[in-house]
């Protein structure tokens, strides 16, 4: 017989002040309820309750029992309840993995207006672009580039992942601004360097597409290095239109080739919301996930 049950049934019994009434309560017959309150005594051993006919009463032992078990389900109760509540309300803490790059320019300068509107959410940030095993790390939400491969994870994307080729105007104004793709192989490209990446740039235009080999003084596998390095007026960058789109409005960069679409990998290059598969996802998970495919719906 179910411990909980036959506790319940006691601690009814004791507040209704006779097995018919506790009977009445909970729904159940006489009969059921006096097995159940049978079951608890013989497995402590002792008796719990004094019966006669018109009475009953708690035995000592009974005394101590019903006050210890009471305070100890009402506990039970109240963490029930609080627990349950995260799945009904936006609160709690919510690791999050995302990348330097849209972590930094992008997804971070928009967290104050998530976290007013869900004031009970609190956030633990890491930048990587390690892509790290969510479950055994507690991550909730990870911002991650390119197709998704372990089907245990869900994966949304967010952006198409749009690149730009782009470069400060104090780097055009020493070295001029290349003409067409080929003209790259001149200038001081800075390159990102990954696992599917190598150092041609591709560039589509009209259904066609060329690929130009590129190369300069620095290769990072850091975006935000190269950013910063472009930025400064090293040289030409590939980046992430999402990370650079602020500084081209702002004049800090200019986009060199607005009429090409460019790739430095046959890969998937989309950026995805990722997080742990679930048949009850979390509010705070489904919140912050709308907050990236808002933020990211202009990509």
């Amino acid at each position: 017989m179910d411990e909980m049950m036959t506790n319940r049934a006691f601690l009814q019994v004791v507040e209704s002040g006779s097995f018919s009434a506790a009977a009445a309560e909970i729904g159940v017959s006489v009969a059921t309820v006096a097995r159940q309150v049978n079951s608890l005594e013989q497995r402590l051993g002792v008796h719990l309750l004094h019966r006669t006919t018109r009475s009953l009463s708690l035995t000592e032992a009974g005394k101590l029992y019903h006050a210890r078990i009471r305070e100890v389900l009402q506990t039970y109760d109240s963490v029930k309840r609080e627990v349950a509540s995260f799945q009904k309300d936006v609160k709690g803490l919510l690791r999050l993995h995302l990348r330097h790059s849209v972590g930094n320019q992008v997804i971070v300068p928009a967290l104050p207006a998530f976290l007013k509107k869900h004031p009970n959410i609190k956030l633990d940030v890491t930048l990587t672009d390690v892509r790290e095993d969510l479950v055994s790390q507690g991550v909730d939400v990870a911002v991650w580039l390119g197709s998704l491969e372990d089907s245990s994870l869900i994966a949304r994307r967010l952006s198409p992942g749009k690149r730009l080729v782009c470069c400060s105007p104090g780097y055009l104004a020493a070295n001029g601004m290349p003409t067409n793709p080929d003209a790259l192989e001149t200038h001081n490209c800075i390159v990102y360097r990954a696992k599917s990446y190598d150092s041609s740039w591709r560039f589509s235009r009209d259904g066609k597409t060329t690929s130009v080999s590129v190369s300069g003084n620095l290769e990072s596998e850091s975006s935000a290095v190269l950013m910063t390095a472009a930025l400064n007026g090293l040289g030409l960058v590939m980046l992430q239109e999402a990370m650079v789109r602020a500084s081209i409005q702002s004049g800090a960069l200019v986009d060199v080739f607005p009429d090409y679409q460019v790739s430095s990998t046959d890969s998937d290059i989309a950026l995805y919301a990722v997080y742990p598969g679930s048949k009850q996802t979390s509010p705070k998970t489904r919140a912050f996930i709308d907050f990236l495919v808002r933020l990211f719906k202009e990509y």
